[in-house]
């Protein structure tokens, strides 16, 4: 993974399970309680492409320690930037790692035990799903800094919970605990304990059940149904349909011996 001279530690990870079907994406920055660097956005952005190529199922986003899921962005590595700074390389980074990491086309989990506190929390929305421990707290502290949330948080929150309660979360920098997130919609699942392994394994079970084109394609149709954008998954589907004729053997075949083709599917 990327390094540089402000970095203290190596800080992202992948992990496969023995069977090379779970995948884990590991942030681990515990003395500095999981703040989000450049180095770590860009990071997880090779780790998305690794991963994409994998035979992975399903994925993990997990962060090193307990109590702490992330603080958010670093503050002492965007403080001193400047406003085209901002945009070219802090913002846009952030953007293409979540990106990254929501665009993946396996289901992908987060796993949240404590606090999750700005870009840390838009991290965890970039997710399909989020797992909580009962102790854990969700935060956009952002407006008391003086900025906003920088990473798509705003959006991917206001598509959860509607307007009013983004707003609320975001203008107010409400905290909301475990049972309020579950309440909202935010979280997927909440474990009974401090603890959230049981319910990781439970819904792990559940991923790995089905069949793994189907999941990974359902995953797509909902997200384009969300976003209003069919023609991807159309493209995709049809490029697939295609890749199954005996047109296509037949027209790369024409194409191979230059002549002209002789297509017969219906």
């Amino acid at each position: 993974m990327t390094t540089d001279a402000v970095r203290e530690e190596p800080c992202v990870d992948i992990v496969f399970d023995e069977s090379g079907h779970v995948a884990t994406i590991l942030i681990d920055r515990q003395r500095k309680l999981n703040a989000l660097t450049l180095a770590i956005l860009d990071d997880v952005a090779s780790a998305c492409q690794t991963i994409d190529a994998s035979s992975a199922r399903v994925v993990l986003i997990r962060t090193g320690g307990t109590r702490v899921f992330s603080v958010g962005a670093d503050i002492n590595h965007f403080a001193g930037l400047g406003a085209a700074e901002m945009w070219r390389t802090w913002v846009r980074t952030g953007h293409r790692a979540l990106t990254a990491l929501e665009q993946l086309r396996q289901p992908t989990i987060a796993v949240v035990d404590g606090l999750a506190y700005g870009g840390g929390l838009e991290l965890a929305l970039a997710a399909d799903f989020r797992i909580l421990s009962s102790r854990s707290t969700l935060c956009f502290p952002e407006t008391g800094l003086g900025t906003v949330p920088g990473w798509g948080g705003s959006a991917r929150l206001a598509d959860l919970v509607g307007r009013h309660r983004a707003k609320d979360m975001i203008l107010t920098r409400r905290v909301l605990s475990a049972s309020e997130a579950l309440d909202w919609g935010i979280a997927s699942r909440v474990s009974a304990t401090e603890d959230p392994e049981s319910e990781v394994s439970s819904l792990l079970e559940s991923l790995l059940y089905g069949a793994p084109l189907a999941v990974q394609m359902a995953k797509q149709l909902v997200t384009s149904a969300q976003s209003g954008n069919s023609n991807n998954v159309l493209e995709a589907l049809a490029a697939a349909a295609a890749a199954t004729s005996d047109d296509l053997a037949e027209g790369i075949a024409a194409f191979r011996e230059k002549r002209p083709p002789s297509f017969h599917d219906r």
